[in-house]
């Protein structure tokens, strides 16, 4: 079989070098150029230490060569600017920032500053193979999802499809997530001697996550995201207020969910040290943890979810979703178990 080219714009940062990892392992897709403005013609691995034995070298990022996918691992407003560029390049564009992921203009004049190409917004397809699989083949325009956003949208999807919230409901979120989360240009509030230690609110209410999470699911949130002290992972705790509903109602309900996903695991209390998702057990993966409890006396379902947001929260999500566009196995590149144990040395 004749393997697709792939092409990675914005390569640099912390999104674009996971891409690279992964493409550089896929068994369908050869990594062939990768664009940086800042590191032009300099070595993946100067920028990337675990790519160094890849022979590639960062390109300028307005010379595009044709190829039949292109991801997009820029910061947000760049790929809305040059979308028509990249599909004159690319058969498949996968956009890993915000810029097609809200459904119309008026989502974009809410949330961020209006949108250049409005008419796209109807093409893009949400990258989330677990909420809308049956949108992706043969998708050329596909909007990965951002990280917060897919946390809380696995663990809550299960709750909706199952009658449990409504429209009308409000779910209280709360997203603890790592540093590489913002970029590999984060600013003093990212800096290690700022970041080590902390768990700091940096979005108490109006985080743009929370668009994605009711575009997606259909109901009201009430989302705040904490900034804390790792590097990788993010953790949804979810809060609903539903009727009353039985533990094995949950089950029933997740497993009718997520029982034939490849990369979702159900873990939902049981025995050991990690009884519920933990982002340390999913690092370097692109599989998500999610799991349950009852509060039958504040009638109230508490979720919890956790993911790798550089892997499930953005570049393993974007591959991921490519394979099904491409009707390729879904796994493939993605067959990472991860580290344990993971964490500072």
């Amino acid at each position: 079989m004749t393997n697709y080219t792939a092409t990675v714009v914005g390569g640099s940062g912390f999104a674009g070098g996971e891409l690279c990892a992964i493409l550089a392992d896929h068994p369908a897709v050869d990594l062939t150029a990768v664009t940086s403005r800042q590191y032009e013609n300099r070595s993946l691995g100067t920028v990337h230490p675990n790519l160094r034995d890849l022979d590639l070298r960062f390109t300028d990022p307005a010379e595009l060569p044709s190829t039949d996918l292109l991801f997009a691992a820029t910061p947000h407003g760049v790929s809305m600017e040059r979308i028509d560029a990249f599909r004159e390049a690319a058969d498949t564009v996968v956009d890993l920032s915000a810029d097609f992921r809200l459904p119309d203009e008026a989502a974009y004049d809410e949330w961020y500053d209006g949108h250049d190409a409005p008419e796209l917004l109807s093409e893009a397809v949400y990258g989330l193979p677990e909420l809308d699989r049956e949108g992706l083949p043969g998708a050329d325009l596909i909007a990965a999802g951002g990280c917060n956003a897919t946390a809380t949208i696995l663990g809550l999807a299960p709750l909706v499809d199952a009658g449990h919230l409504a429209v009308d409901d409000t779910v209280v979120v709360d997203v603890k997530v790592g540093s590489s989360e913002g970029g590999a240009g984060n600013g003093t509030a990212g800096s290690h001697p700022e970041r080590s230690g902390v768990v700091r609110p940096y979005a108490p209410t109006g985080h743009r996550h929370q668009a994605e999470i009711e575009a997606s699911l259909g109901i009201e949130t009430a989302f705040t995201a904490h900034a804390v002290d790792t590097t990788r992972g993010a953790s949804a705790t979810c809060h609903a207020f539903v009727d009353p509903v039985s533990k094995r109602d949950l089950w029933d309900a997740y497993r009718d969910a997520y029982e034939t996903e490849p990369f979702v695991d159900l873990v939902a209390g049981g025995s050991g040290v990690y009884r519920y998702p933990e982002p340390k057990c999913v690092a370097g993966t692109n599989r998500a943890e999610v799991g349950f409890e009852v509060d039958a006396d504040a009638g109230r379902v508490v979720v919890f979810s956790a993911i790798d947001n550089l892997q499930k929260g953005s570049a393993g999500q974007a591959v991921h979703a490519a394979n099904v566009a491409l009707g390729l196995s879904e796994t493939a590149g993605l067959d990472s178990r991860g580290l344990h144990p993971v964490g500072a040395p």
